[in-house]
């Protein structure tokens, strides 16, 4: 992989990681429309680091609340006597399904999974899943004049159960780890900012374990010389910084905004990918 590569996939990652389009979809996608090999799953997940790293440099005030809200909880012998302590828990409990279903279906994920077919085809669900959602949104804006709960103190443990099966479905390239999380948010009574804060939160546990056990496990392949660990590098360090301003931006931007933009966009390069399969049938299979 060329110095050239490994900065344009650290963008995308850092673009897609956040914004509800799916990473691993466009991972798959622009190195196909560029002529260049398939990344493939492993390295992936390692410049996923990058946007680990961002999230936690964007969300850190949450974060420090959450880290003093468990420390007072232990220090009153009752660990699940703050809000931000039982906040921890739910992370926890949400990041179970998709640890369970990573180790599961790792070889289906790293395979069969990234075919252009199974990209399209999870685009199209997901994107239905965020239509709804934003459906459902309005309706419950007309009928309370609100968009859902407000604040991580307002998400339940119903919230974290199924955000965390959500999130297991973010395992299948163009599913979007963060369009199915927030959309389910939604749909359980949450409003968009904070879907979209627990999600990110939530994220945080499922990314850190799949980055650090792919470098443990393809450390030969991913880091096997100079030249590669340079491109890992590179390409966690440019997903870092296009991460945290992407995060960002996205958290401006659903205050007052819906999903539909992204909605229409999944839509379109559904129609696009779709297309160019039937063109050109020979990129169908993985690298």
């Amino acid at each position: 992989m060329s110095i050239l590569e490994a900065i344009v996939l650290g963008v995308v990652q850092g673009l897609t990681e956040f914004l509800p389009v799916s990473s691993t979809a466009h991972l798959r996608i622009v190195p196909a429309l560029l002529g260049w090999n398939d990344p493939g799953a492993a390295y992936s997940a390692v410049i996923q680091c990058g946007t680990l790293a961002a999230v936690v440099l964007a969300l850190r005030r949450d974060l420090a609340d959450l880290a003093r809200g468990c420390m007072a909880a232990l220090r009153s012998g009752r660990p699940l006597g703050t809000p931000e302590a039982r906040l921890v828990a739910l992370i926890a409990v949400g990041t179970v399904p998709i640890v369970v279903a990573g180790f599961a279906f790792k070889h289906l994920i790293r395979g069969e999974a990234r075919r252009l077919e199974v990209v399209i085809a999870a685009l199209l669900a997901a994107t239905v899943l965020m239509a709804v959602a934003e459906l459902v949104t309005f309706g419950r804006r007309r009928r309370n004049g609100t968009a859902g709960r407000d604040g991580l103190a307002a998400v339940r443990p119903r919230d974290g159960v199924a955000m965390g099966l959500a999130q297991m479905l973010a395992l299948v390239p163009g599913t979007s780890r963060s369009g199915v999380t927030i959309s389910t948010g939604m749909l359980g009574g949450l409003d968009r900012r904070t879907a979209a804060r627990f999600s990110f939160l939530l994220s945080l546990p499922a990314v850190a374990a799949a980055a650090l056990l792919e470098a443990w496990q393809q450390r030969r392949e991913i880091l096997g010389t100079p030249a590669d660990v340079s491109t890992a590098v590179i390409g966690t360090l440019t997903a870092a910084i296009v991460g945290y301003v992407a995060i960002r931006w996205l958290l401006r931007m659903l205050t007052g905004h819906t999903l539909w933009p992204f909605i229409i966009y999944r839509l379109g390069l559904a129609a696009a990918l779709g297309w160019w399969l039937v063109a050109q049938p020979v990129i169908a299979p993985a690298v």
